[in-house]
Formats: structure tokens, C-alpha cells, sequence
């Protein structure tokens, strides 16, 4: 009951029947041959090294967890294996370039991978969560030289990676950096400085280690834009050693399975990658890619959460719900009593449209790269807008809908061996870093509605009304909770020029109206794709449907309110 495992048969769901990824992938010239059949076979093969390699070490990772000794890292018993056997077998490389010694396959099977991994054993999976990023920014900024040297490697997983961002001062404000780096007569740079909150610093998974670090040239300005990045192996290709130092692995409320290090750089030699001062565009290429998977690390914690929970509650029996017939022994399965189907099914609701949204934006990635200049622009807006709304309400969920499937284990939650208090634990770091939540919603009201007046967002709440379906009974409804949105938007713009702190105030609200909406959007996708469908099958989606409309979209309501008062305060007559 406490192992997580995959069911490919919901993802694939909605990966075919809901958002027909096959035809829109399959329009992209790299994926001509990646047909139903192939996606099928590759998620069914994950789901299976999934739960039967990497879900049975999760308890014992946490139990365990990685241990540090005289600036050495030892990992969980069975880490090194099971990592060493999921990069031999070619999981990490799903979508780099074939060219890069990878398998050039869709964006999206990366992403429902990770989701899957994240379920079973997000502390695992921390060790290659940052690997597509560091990839991207390798393959996008770095010389022809480190590119020879470390993309293949970092690219098949052989070698994982770290991003070395977070100084002992300086948190999201990344402009207050001091890690310095002066040029060498050869040719590299020697960094000095400390990071902290490190991930995967230092580990015995990999023969090397590949950081990412920001650092600032002696002659470079203060704040971010004096800031570039480099590239410091733990070992050169002679095999000597860096001067890169795990100093310590702090002692955390969960993830006890990675190693969060303080990394020291006494003037460790390394190479700058991208142009001089522009390390934060380089990073960004990382950090960008890393907020998809952790939306993703919400919703596979979540699902995994739920799955306990579900499979509790259809054992568990617990008094005579209410409404039935009194019987023998006056006990019916708690699955049974109202309060926890609420519970159920309104996490269900979560999960399915968090998936939605995410498949759907993985496959946009793949529009960006591969597709015509309208489509790379269309996916453009939605990544640009719908990532940073993903990231924040999905690591929400997992956090605080993770509690509430406790809840339908009563005290037996709080109890170690049915696994899920760990879930509870090792999601809540979800909603602090890659980025706090806070700021991913001032990132989406400040930096891209109000830049833009609001263009952005309202054309893409357009086109989620334009493909609503014409006869769905709930169809006027969500016209309307759209437009309430794009209404709001207006009057925050027009509000916020007369008080520069309005929108940082609200700008949580004004992510989660968004979030809502796309959830709106997204289970009319489902209910769309599931309309002729007369299977037993279907009826699993309905009750979380229901759920979605009781229990869920109520909240919008609330948020407009909440804006509401504070356009209000700000200029009356927006309000009015």
C-alpha cells in the first residue's frame, strides 16, 4: 500500500485522448516516425523500471539518507546501482539529441517520466532532475571546446550536474553574489566562494560531477548583470581533482536522500560558458527547464499521496456511512463516507488537470524548437505564462492536498510505515526553491502581464474560450469565470500605475484565478474526449469532475473578491 506505482494507462489518457499528441508531434519534422504505439512502449517500459527499481528505495533513502564523512558523500543503499542502471539505459537521454547521444524523442515523455520518478522517490531523483538543464545551457552557451568535452556526458547522464546559484547571503536576490572568478594565463578562471543549498554537490552516483557556477569578474558591475557563469568539474581530464569542497550536507525536514551541500571554491580552475556578464541569460536556460519538473515533482508527489490514500480508504472500515442501510457489523469502507470522497476526489481533479496542463506545455516546448514561426510564437506565450502558474499552484497541491490524503488515514498517517507523512515532508521544499511560489506569481503579474498590458494573458484566455466545446452544459460558465479574469486583468494594469506595490500584493491571487481557469479549461478537455465513451472505464473520471466544480472552482470567486478590494482601495472608480 505505501509504494507508489505508475499508471500509464491515466497519462497515456491524456496524453492521446485528450490532447492528441501523436498528430501534433508528428508534424514536427524530428518526430515523423513517433507514432501512439512508440509513446506506449516507452511509458510502459518506464513504468516499470519506474516501480519495480526506483519506488522500493525510497523509504530506506529515507531512513538512511545520503551520509557525509570528511567532505565525501556515501548515498542510500541502492542508489548508486539503480542510477547507474537507469543511465545505462538510456532514461536520461529520452529527449536530447541523437547527435548528442541521445534518443530525440518528445519533450513530453521526458516530463512523464520525471513525474513518474518524482512519485516514487523524489530524493532519488533530485541526483538527474537537473540534467536537462544543465544539457540546454551546455548545448545553447558553451564554447565548441566544453561542448566536446561534457554534452555527451552530461547529455546520456553519465556525469550529473549541479547549479551552483545560492550564497550564504544572497537567496533569490541572485544580484548580490560574490563567488569571484579571475582569469588564468591558460586560458580558465579560478572561482572563490561559497554556495549553499547545493543539490547533489557532491555524491559517489557518478564518476564526475559537472557544476554550473555563478560567479563575477574582478572588473564586472554590481547586481545581476555582473554576474557569468563557468563550468568547474569535480575531476579534469587528467584525472586530477578541482578545488571544489562539500564542506557539509544539511540536516533537513525531507529529501533525505539528497544530498543539499555547502560547496567551497578555493579558487577552483574552470572555464567561463556564454559571454562575460551575461551568466544569468545562461542560467535561466536551466532554471526555466527546472521549474517544468518541479510542477511535475507536485503532481507525481501528489498522485503518489492520493494513491495511498485511495487504497487505504478501500480497506479501512470505520462506522455506517451516512445514507446506508444499517447491516451487519455497522461498518462500511471509509471510501464510502462523503468527507473523504471530498478529500479523493477533489485531489484527482488536481492531479488529472496538472496533467493537462503539463503535457501540453512539454509539447509546446517541442513547438518552440521544431515548428513554424506562428506556432513557435503561440508556444512561446503559453510557456512564458502557464510555467510559472504550474510550478506554484502544483507544488501547493502536493504540499497541502498531500495533507489532506493523510487525513483519510486518521492517525495511521502520522505514523511512519504507511509512507505518506515522507511524501508530506519531501514536497514541501517544492514551493521554496527553483524559485519561490511568491515569486513565480510575481514573476507571471509583474514581469509578463503588466509588461506587456495584459496583452499576453488575455489573448491566451481567448483562445481557451475558442476551444471550449459548443455544447458542453458548463461551457457558459467557465465563459464567464474567463472573462471575470481578463476583466481583472484589466483593472489591475490600469490600477497599477497608480500604486507600484498593488500588483506584488495580489499577485498570488492573480496566479491562482489564472491556475483555476486552466483547470476549468483542462477537464473540459477531459470531459470533450470522453463524451462518446460509454466504458466503465469513463465513469473513473467523472466523480473528479464533480469535484473540480464543487469544491474547487469556488475558490475563484474568493480571488476576485480579494483583488476586488484592493483595485478598490487603490482607484474606486476601476472597481465600480
Amino acid at each position: 500500500m505505501n509504494a507508489y506505482q505508475p499508471c500509464t494507462e491515466d497519462m497515456l489518457f491524456v496524453l492521446q485522448r485528450v490532447l492528441g499528441a501523436s498528430a501534433q508531434l508528428q508534424s514536427l519534422p524530428p518526430f515523423t516516425e513517433v507514432d501512439a504505439d512508440l509513446m506506449g512502449q516507452v511509458l510502459d517500459e518506464a513504468g516499470k523500471f519506474v516501480g519495480e527499481v526506483i519506488a522500493p528505495l525510497n523509504r530506506e533513502g529515507d531512513e538512511v539518507g545520503a551520509q557525509w564523512q570528511a567532505g565525501a558523500v556515501t548515498m542510500p543503499p541502492g542508489f548508486r546501482d539503480a542510477y547507474q542502471s537507469f543511465w545505462q539505459a538510456g532514461w536520461p537521454a529520452l529527449a536530447a539529441s541523437t547527435e548528442d547521444g541521445g534518443q530525440g524523442l518528445p519533450s513530453v515523455l521526458e516530463i512523464m517520466l520525471y513525474e513518474m520518478l518524482s512519485a516514487a522517490n523524489h530524493g532519488w531523483t533530485m541526483a538527474p532532475g537537473l540534467l536537462h538543464g544543465a544539457y540546454e545551457c551546455i548545448k545553447h552557451h558553451a564554447s565548441d571546446e566544453l561542448k566536446a568535452r561534457y554534452l555527451d556526458k552530461v547529455a546520456t547522464g553519465e556525469w550529473l550536474a549541479t547549479m551552483c546559484l545560492t550564497e550564504p547571503h544572497a537567496g533569490s536576490d541572485l544580484g548580490l553574489a560574490r563567488t569571484k572568478a579571475v582569469l588564468q594565463a591558460d586560458g580558465r578562471y579560478a572561482l572563490s566562494g561559497t554556495k549553499i543549498f547545493i543539490s547533489g554537490g557532491e555524491h559517489d552516483l557518478t564518476d564526475n560531477i559537472v557544476h554550473l557556477v555563478l560567479a563575477r569578474l574582478p572588473d564586472a558591475p554590481p547586481g545581476p548583470k555582473g554576474l557569468s557563469l563557468f563550468l568547474v568539474p569535480k575531476f579534469y581530464a587528467d584525472g586530477s581533482r578541482s578545488a571544489v569542497f562539500c564542506e557539509r550536507i544539511e540536516e533537513k525536514m525531507g529529501l533525505h536522500g539528497s544530498p543539499t551541500c555547502v560547496m567551497r571554491f578555493d579558487e577552483a580552475q574552470g572555464w567561463i560558458v556564454g559571454e562575460p556578464g551575461k551568466g544569468l541569460n545562461a542560467m535561466f536556460v536551466m532554471m526555466n527547464a527546472a521549474r517544468l519538473h518541479v510542477a511535475m515533482q507536485g503532481i507525481g508527489l501528489l498522485d503518489s499521496c492520493w494513491q495511498k490514500a485511495d487504497a487505504y480508504s478501500k480497506e479501512r472500515r470505520q462506522m455506517r456511512a451516512p445514507g446506508k442501510a444499517k447491516g451487519a457489523g455497522d461498518a462500511d469502507l471509509i471510501a464510502e463516507h462523503p468527507a473523504m470522497r471530498r478529500i479523493l476526489d477533489t485531489q484527482r481533479a488536481w492531479i488529472d488537470a496538472g496533467r493537462v496542463l503539463a503535457y501540453k506545455t512539454a509539447m509546446e516546448l517541442d513547438q518552440i524548437k521544431h515548428g513554424e514561426p506562428q506556432a513557435q510564437a503561440l508556444a512561446q506565450r503559453w510557456c512564458a505564462l502557464v510555467t510559472p502558474i504550474m510550478k506554484s499552484v502544483f507544488t501547493h497541491q502536493a504540499f497541502h492536498g498531500g495533507s489532506d490524503c493523510l487525513q483519510v488515514f486518521g492517525g495511521h498517517g502520522y505514523v511512519r510505515e504507511w509512507g505518506i507523512e515522507q511524501n508530506i515532508r519531501d514536497a514541501r521544499v517544492a514551493m521554496i526553491y527553483e524559485g519561490t511560489n511568491e515569486i513565480q506569481a510575481i514573476d507571471l503579474l509583474v514581469r509578463k502581464v503588466l509588461a506587456d498590458g495584459g496583452q499576453g494573458i488575455c489573448a491566451l484566455l481567448d483562445a481557451l474560450k475558442a476551444e471550449l466545446p459548443a455544447h458542453a452544459p458548463t461551457r457558459q460558465a467557465t465563459l464567464e469565470r474567463i472573462a471575470a479574469v481578463q476583466n481583472t486583468t484589466r483593472q489591475i494594469v490600469a490600477a497599477a500605475s497608480q500604486d507600484a506595490a498593488l500588483a506584488y500584493r495580489i499577485a498570488d491571487d492573480y496566479l491562482r484565478a489564472c491556475a483555476l481557469v486552466l483547470m476549468d479549461w483542462s477537464w473540459h478537455r477531459i470531459e470533450a474526449a470522453l463524451a462518446d465513451d460509454v466504458a466503465p472505464a469513463a465513469t473513473r473520471w467523472r466523480a473528479p469532475a464533480q469535484a473540480l466544480r464543487q469544491w474547487v472552482l469556488p475558490e475563484l470567486g474568493m480571488r476576485l473578491n480579494i483583488m476586488a478590494a484592493q483595485i478598490e482601495a487603490v482607484s474606486p472608480s476601476l472597481a465600480a
